[in-house]
This record gives structure tokens, C-alpha cells and sequence, in this order.
């Protein structure tokens, strides 16, 4: 004891003396640094305890006093971790305010409640070094920043980076550093990575997460992410899992060897929620790349709406369906699911979904696609579940299911609206009863490239269908090309579309429900074993159509004697094997019956239903409509017999 006292009373000597100095009161692994030019008064009490900056240490617990010529950065906490053992440095000024403990390697920090803007303000905590059997714990009620400057921990026995703080975390991965967390193999945590408060991932540096027991990451509230590069390697439940909202500013994201989704977002019940509480996740810029694996998982899941105004987005899902016993429901693999809206205005999206039943975007709202540039592929065929049997790709006769029973491939699906403004999209499924773009409610099309390969409807709509502008080409290779069960309305843009054999069309509206199709502007080519036609005076832009052959790579021309109205290519990708042989009907309005007559006219057996719309065209006169190298005369009319269909 007296040699200890002695060591007090000489670093109060030297410290006087060296003001530039720094007096290190060492407790076990944890090192309080004080800086000499804020020392102050020191008092020493009753032989048994040092008071410093106002830190009361007992003088029992000092196991080494020095002076060195070390720098202190003020509000900074570092923690070292080396093999068995951690040490703790804590700078003097907020020495008070933090109460540490040290167990081997495994670290438990508790802020003080007094920490705020009137006392020390935000503190910064600092790890670095690598430790098999460690972890941090922080505990507060401030916000706080964490610093991760080439850190590998892994803790056996829980969470690595275990942050019970309920406020703003800023995790900061430093600029050209490693870090990589592993959390144990079993245990109560929810996470490899636990925030119970507002969870910011910042910096330029790299964070590896590996989640033995359940999510990668886990925060209570929101997590957003910001230049740094974070790797959720694997997980046993989801990569990223967090309530309030995710937002994706730019750095990148990678989660892969999940086992559930790859992030997923949720919010408190609606009478417990804050006005941040939305659920939503938004991606403004950066690069996402993830890959599930998992029965009916998903690579974005929002309880809210998801929104995308940037960013290269890459995700895959390749799991299959599912009969949810609890839901009474089948559910499938989403590459981006919404229990809200969809609304997507920029950026580039990858989507693909190999599993029975997968999806590229499904939303329980509304769709809006403004711009972007949007590539979904699906390949599993439909997952059906019927009288308790599973089936991965059932080809049976579905008009007995109800929709819960089945969940059918779709590239886009909405249970509301679908809207597109503008964009680029590419939708391709190619498995059995697979859709291009469903609307459970109205769709329209107003601009935007969009082209649709798929095995069912291309471009499907519960309700209305409008297409006011845009380029849009479509091919289905079972089903209809354009299928409305409510009006279809072209008024305006490009339209190419290819249905298979009769009955399925090129163009199809509902008239068993009295609907029709409507033409008031725009230029159309629609081919398939029939066509829908106008069947009422709303419709007041011509058109012409006739049953000839159309192959693939060919063009198809409307001309007015030596004036071409309007030209097509078909698509490469269309196969004229799936058309059929076009049924005979009576003439349309205007024209004859016969060969090179109106309506389906032209040749009886052995063609399509070929149907052109577009501006120029009067009523009652005739056109040539070439197909390669095959041409009819045809008569414009406006509007056809019931429809224009005869079944």
C-alpha cells in the first residue's frame, strides 16, 4: 500500500511538472487515460480511494499508475482484443460516465444515464484485434458511435457486437479495414450483429457476418447503410432483419447461405407505432446483391411499401413453395415482396426465381414503375397443394382451385393497381402457368420499353387494362398476349402482341362480361388464334385484320397503296407452331367473308388472327397487309360482331 501511494503522490509530481503529459491509472485491463491539461485536482481519501476528473477509483483495484507522452482523443473509449484477453481505454473526460468491465476477452461497457448533449455528448467506442472467445456488450441510453478498425470476434457462447442502446448507433467500418463477427452456434441472441436501437452502417471499410443461431443482423428499430460493404455470409434465419424501415443509400450489400430472407423489415401494431414506424424499405443507390435458398423465402420482404429510386440491385430465389397450414394459404419465393406498395423510379434491377411458383415483385398494393431499368426471369412452374397433396409443377386443371391453393409463377404481380410511367422492363417466365404482369385490379401503361415472354398471360389485368403510350412487345406461348377482364383501351404508344392458338388471342378483353376492346389512338399489331374487336361505338380509330401466317423475324405492314402506315418485326422468339390453324368466320362490318375479305377473312384454315390498329386508317376503305412475303386486301371497320369473336 505504501508503495502504491507512493506511485499516486509521484505521478501528481510529474504530472504538475510535464503538463503535457498523460497519467494512465491502469484497473485490471481497463486504462483511464487522463490527459495532464485536464487533470485538475486529484484527491486522495482515507488511504482507500483516488478521485480523478471525477472517476472515484479504489485504490485496491490499481494495479499500475504511469506517465507517457501519449495523446488522448476526448469521448473515445478503445477496446484491443488479443488470443484470451481484451484492454479497455478510456479517456478521461468521459471516464465518469462509463463503467467497464473485462472477463478474458469479453467486454461489457455500461454508459451512464448522465451521458447527453449538457454532459460529455456522444461518446466513440473503438475495437480493433481479433479474439476466438469474445465479445463487446454496450449498454445505454445515448447515442453512441462504434468504431471497427480490423476486428475478428467471435463469441461462443452469444453475440459478438452486442449493443443494448435504444438510440442512434452509428457502426463505422473504417476505410481499408477487414472486420469479420461471429456469433455461437447456439443461444438466446437474435442476431451475430444486436442493436435494440437505430442501427447506421457507415464507413469504407468491410464487415463479414456469419449468424450461427439466428438473423446477421438484428436491430430493434431502423438500419440504413451508407458507403461501407457488409457481407451477411450466412445466417440461420435472415440476413438483415429490422423494424421501423431499411434504407440503402449507397456501399454495398451481399447476402447469401441464408436460410430465410435476405432482409426483412416489420413494424409494431398500428396503435403502437411511431411515425418512423412505416416498415418500408428503401434503396436510393449502392449495390444489393442477395441470394436465398429457402421454401417460399424472399430476398426483399417489407411489411410496408418498398421503394427504389437507385442502386444495382441482384437477387435470386430459388426455393420452392409452400402449404401454410396456419394461413391455410400456399406461398412461394419472392425476389421482392410488399405487403404495401411497389414503387420503383430509378435504378437497375436483376431479378430471377427458379422455384415452383416464384416471383420477381409481388405487392399486396399497388405497383408504379416510373423508370429503371427492371430484368425479371422465372422458371419453376405452378406449386399447388390439392386434398393434402403437394405438387411442385402441377399441370392439372386448375378452374376447381381457389386462388390460396395455388401460387403461380409471375415475373410482376399486384393485388392493386399496376402503373407504368416510364423504364425499361424485361419480363421472361417460362414454367407452367407462368405470367408476365398481373394487375388484380386496373393496369395501365402510359410510357416505358417493356417487352414479355411468358408461358400464360403476358400482361394480365383483373380489371381495366389502359395502354396510353410506350413501346410495348409481348408473346405468350400458352396463353393470351394482352388479357383484360375489363375493357382493353389502346389510345396511345407501340403495341406488338402475340397470343397462342384458339381461343387464346393476341388481344383479349372479357366480353362474356360485356366488355370490350377500345381504340382511339396508339399503333397495334396483335396476333394469336383469334383477336378481341371493338363492339362499341367508343372505339373510334379503325382497324384491319385477316388470317395469315406469321413467322418469326418477318415483317408485318399495313400499306395504303404505295404509303406504309405501319410496320412490325416479330419477334424472334415467336414460334408460329403455337398458333393453329385460324377458324373461319363470318365478315366484320365492311367486309367480305372470303378470301382477302374483312374480319378474320383471308384464308379460312391455316393462319393467325392478324389485327392491326393505327392512325390513318378510314372506315369502309381497303389495305394491303403483307406477313413476309404473304399479302391480303383488307377493309377497315371500326366495330366488329359481339365482340369480334365467334365462341
Amino acid at each position: 500500500m505504501k508503495k502504491l501511494i507512493g506511485m499516486i503522490l509521484m505521478a501528481v509530481a510529474i504530472i504538475q511538472v510535464a503538463y503535457a503529459q498523460t497519467l494512465n491509472v491502469q484497473v485490471g485491463n481497463v486504462t483511464y487515460a487522463i490527459p495532464a491539461a485536464q487533470a485538475g485536482d486529484m484527491n486522495y481519501q482515507n488511504g482507500t480511494s483516488l478521485t480523478v476528473m471525477g472517476k472515484t477509483l479504489q485504490v485496491a483495484d490499481i494495479t499500475r499508475m504511469y506517465v507517457d507522452n501519449s495523446s488522448v482523443t476526448d469521448n473515445m473509449v478503445s477496446v484491443e482484443y488479443s488470443g484470451d484477453e481484451a484492454t479497455v481505454t478510456i479517456a478521461g473526460n468521459v471516464a465518469r460516465y462509463v463503467d467497464a468491465s473485462v472477463e478474458g476477452a469479453h467486454v461489457s461497457l455500461k454508459q451512464s444515464a448522465e451521458v447527453g448533449d449538457e454532459t460529455c455528448g456522444e461518446i466513440t467506442y473503438s475495437l480493433s484485434g481479433t479474439s476466438t472467445d469474445g465479445e463487446f456488450y454496450m449498454e445505454g441510453a445515448y447515442k453512441a458511435t462504434v468504431e471497427l478498425r480490423g476486428l475478428t470476434l467471435t463469441n461462443p457462447s452469444g453475440a459478438p457486437l452486442n449493443i443494448q442502446d435504444g438510440k442512434r448507433i452509428e457502426l463505422s467500418v473504417k476505410k481499408d479495414t477487414e472486420n469479420t463477427l461471429t456469433d455461437a452456434l447456439s443461444g438466446s441472441q437474435k442476431g451475430c450483429l444486436v442493436c435494440k436501437g437505430h442501427l447506421e452502417l457507415k464507413g469504407k471499410g468491410t464487415l463479414n457476418i456469419y449468424g450461427n443461431t439466428a438473423h446477421g443482423i438484428y436491430a430493434k428499430e431502423y438500419v440504413s447503410l451508407k458507403n461501407c460493404t457488409v457481407n451477411v455470409l450466412s445466417a440461420v434465419k435472415d440476413g438483415v432483419n429490422c423494424n421501423q424501415y431499411f434504407l440503402m443509400e449507397s456501399g454495398t450489400l451481399s447476402v447469401g447461405g441464408v436460410a430465410d430472407d435476405g432482409v426483412q423489415v416489420s413494424y409494431k401494431d398500428d396503435t403502437d407505432r411511431e411515425a418512423e414506424d412505416t416498415g418500408s424499405i428503401t434503396i436510393t443507390g449502392g449495390t444489393l446483391n442477395i441470394a436465398v435458398t429457402g421454401t417460399a423465402t424472399k430476398g426483399l420482404k417489407a411489411d410496408g411499401n418498398v421503394d427504389v429510386s437507385g442502386g444495382d440491385i441482384t437477387i435470386t430465389t430459388s426455393g420452392g413453395g409452400k402449404w401454410d397450414e396456419a394461413d391455410q394459404k400456399t406461398k412461394a419465393a419472392t425476389c421482392i415482396s410488399a405487403d404495401g406498395n411497389v414503387n420503383i423510379t430509378a435504378g437497375t434491377l436483376l431479378l430471377a426465381s427458379t422455384g415452383s411458383g416464384g416471383k420477381g415483385i409481388s405487392c399486396d398494393g399497388d405497383l408504379v414503375v416510373g423508370g429503371g431499368d427492371i430484368t425479371v426471369n422465372t422458371s419453376g412452374g405452378m406449386y399447388a397443394y390439392v386434398n393434402g397433396n403437394e405438387y411442385t409443377d402441377y399441370t392439372g386443371n386448375t378452374d376447381y382451385l381457389t386462388s390460396d391453393q395455388k401460387s403461380s409463377p409471375k415475373g410482376m404481380k399486384a393485388d392493386g393497381n399496376v402503373t407504368i410511367n416510364g423504364g425499361t422492363i424485361s419480363v421472361t417466365t417460362t414454367g407452367n402457368g407462368g405470367e408476365g404482369i398481373e394487375s388484380k385490379a386496373v393496369l395501365t401503361i402510359n410510357d416505358g420499353t417493356i417487352v414479355v415472354n411468358s408461358n400464360d398471360d403476358a400482361i394480365n389485368s383483373s380489371s381495366h387494362m389502359y395502354i396510353k403510350g410506350g413501346d410495348v412487345t409481348v408473346v405468350a406461348t400458352d396463353n393470351d398476349g394482352l388479357d383484360s377482364n375489363g375493357n382493353l383501351y389502346i389510345s396511345g404508344g407501340v403495341v406488338r402482341a402475340f397470343g397462342t392458338q384458339s381461343p387464346e388471342c393476341g388481344i383479349d378483353a372479357n366480353e362474356e362480361g360485356g366488355y370490350s376492346v377500345i381504340f382511339t389512338g396508339g399503333t397495334l399489331l396483335a396476333v394469336g388464334g383469334g383477336n378481341s374487336v371493338p363492339g362499341t361505338s367508343e372505339s373510334t380509330q379503325p382497324y384491319v385484320q385477316a388470317s395469315m401466317s406469321v413467322t418469326a423475324g418477318t415483317e408485318v405492314t399495313l400499306k395504303s397503296g404505295n404509303t406504309v402506315l405501319a410496320t412490325f418485326t416479330v419477334p424472334s422468339n415467336y414460334s408460329s407452331s403455337n398458333q393453329g390453324g385460324g377458324m373461319w368466320t363470318a365478315a366484320a362490318p365492311g367486309g367480305g367473308g372470303g378470301p382477302g375479305g374483312g374480319g378474320f377473312g383471308g384464308g379460312g384454315f391455316g393462319g393467325s388472327s392478324v389485327l392491326v390498329s393505327c392512325a390513318g386508317l378510314t372506315s369502309g376503305s381497303s389495305y394491303t397487309l403483307t406477313s413476309g412475303t404473304a399479302s391480303s386486301t383488307v377493309t377497315a371497320t371500326l366495330q366488329g360482331n359481339s365482340g369480334g369473336r365467334p365462341w
